[in-house]
């Protein structure tokens, strides 16, 4: 197959959970079909994540950008433009009429068999009929997301502004997913919220791509815990739902792990910590990293790895990165959403801030209940979540799309 992949960055940094999902499935693909990959790209970006990008596609094509910094004045004052828009902010901005004529060029010139939209940015910059079948690679319910962020703001303001961007990310996501011919979701929940929002709006039924886990490469390590008790989380830094989290944990759960656990330490591994998540250092016994090139070594000094977020979708790589380390998981519902685990068996849901503290600090004292969880985590993916599974499952979702467009040519 000839398949034009449309994102809005390059894969590489492998730093956030979309980037890897989609990495892991472009690399199986690639071995056998040719993939042109279409994405914005910063100047500034390293010349070696470009290179490197040749693993998964044939040709790389992309368009130059720069986002302003989140936090900053340069960031807020080009939200502001977007106040009227009746497109989502976080879509509304990849707006480019440099996008859109490169991609037009790209599909006049090319017979491609297939054009995947890697989550819902492209679509602004997409024609409204394609020349062949297209599919829509969804990582998220992203109104499920800006609804949580409306529901969890405490400033009024924000609250209506968060709100505002809901609404319009409801009407969008809806529109988008009558535009594809197949809608591909991660997870069973996925799946299920959008049949309940959007009842009708999909063609076909949608189709689940499991997540996976690199079982080599995030394996167990033998590296020695550090002296106090430790609690890890990792994630992109800059992504409004790790952000919340963090500040919850922080200032809602990690008080009552330490009125019983004195000197818990707490890292927050992640690229592009926002100046709020920065803050977070300095309060004792916390750091904030920044972008780390290996977070093995980071979450192999952990007790107990924490997820506490409030607000989400689609599902958590890094739980099954975590657990394929065999490391404990504590986790709010939500932080655990679509994944296939067992509250007690393999990870620790937890919702309340007592409750989840209280879990952290079992696992903390109970040695041998911990291991027991963390034995059971790693062999739950090791079993059933490698990649290799996942890429083929893709391949043939898009191969099942294009015979059914040919049939319906012949």
């Amino acid at each position: 197959m000839k398949i034009l992949w449309l994102n809005a960055n390059l894969l590489l940094p492998l730093d956030k959970g979309g980037k890897l999902r989609t990495w892991h499935v472009m690399r199986h693909l690639a071995a056998r079909h040719e993939i042109t990959y279409l994405s914005f790209a910063d100047p500034s970006e390293r010349q070696s994540d470009r290179d490197g990008m040749r693993e998964v596609c044939s040709r790389l094509e992309t368009v130059p950008r720069t986002d302003p910094a989140k936090g900053t004045l340069r960031f807020y004052a080009d939200a502001a433009r977007y106040l009227l828009d009746p497109v989502p902010y976080g879509v509304a901005k990849y707006r480019s009429a440099a996008y859109r004529d490169r991609l037009m060029s790209l599909l006049s010139s090319t017979a491609f068999d297939v054009v995947v939209c890697d989550f819902l940015v492209p679509l602004v910059n997409m024609p409204e009929r394609l020349p062949c079948p297209g599919i829509l690679f969804t990582h998220n319910v992203e109104a499920e997301i800006w609804r949580r962020h409306a529901e969890t703001a405490a400033n009024p303001v924000a609250r209506h502004l968060l709100g505002q961007q809901w609404r319009r990310m409801l009407r969008f996501e809806g529109d988008a997913l009558r535009r594809f011919d197949r809608v591909l979701a991660v997870s069973d929940a996925d799946r299920d919220t959008f049949a309940r929002l959007y009842p009708g709006a999909v063609r076909e039924p949608v189709h689940v791509v499991q997540t996976g886990v690199d079982t080599t490469y995030f394996a167990p390590a033998g590296a020695a815990r550090t002296p106090a008790p430790h609690l890890v989380f990792t994630g992109s830094m800059d992504w409004l739902p790790n952000e919340d989290g963090m500040h919850y944990f922080v200032n809602d759960i990690l008080p009552h792990i330490r009125a019983s656990v004195p000197g818990a330490t707490l890292s927050i591994i992640g690229r592009a910590p926002t100046p709020a998540v920065q803050k977070l250092a300095e309060r004792a016994g916390i750091e904030v990293t920044g972008r780390v090139d290996d977070v093995r070594p980071h979450v192999a000094a952990g007790t107990v790895y924490v997820v506490p977020l409030r607000i989400g979708g689609g599902t958590r790589l890094k739980i099954f990165e975590a657990m394929s380390m065999s490391k404990a998981v504590v986790s709010t519902t939500i932080g655990a959403e679509g994944l296939p685990v067992t509250h007690g068996r393999d990870i620790v849901i937890a919702d309340d801030p007592r409750m989840f503290a209280q879990a952290v600090v079992d696992l903390i004292r109970d040695e041998p209940a911990r291991r027991r969880l963390e034995t059971a985590a790693r062999q739950l993916v090791v079993e059933r979540y490698d990649w290799s599974a996942v890429g083929q499952d893709f391949e043939d979702a898009l191969g099942s799309v294009c015979d059914t467009a040919m049939k319906r040519a012949s």
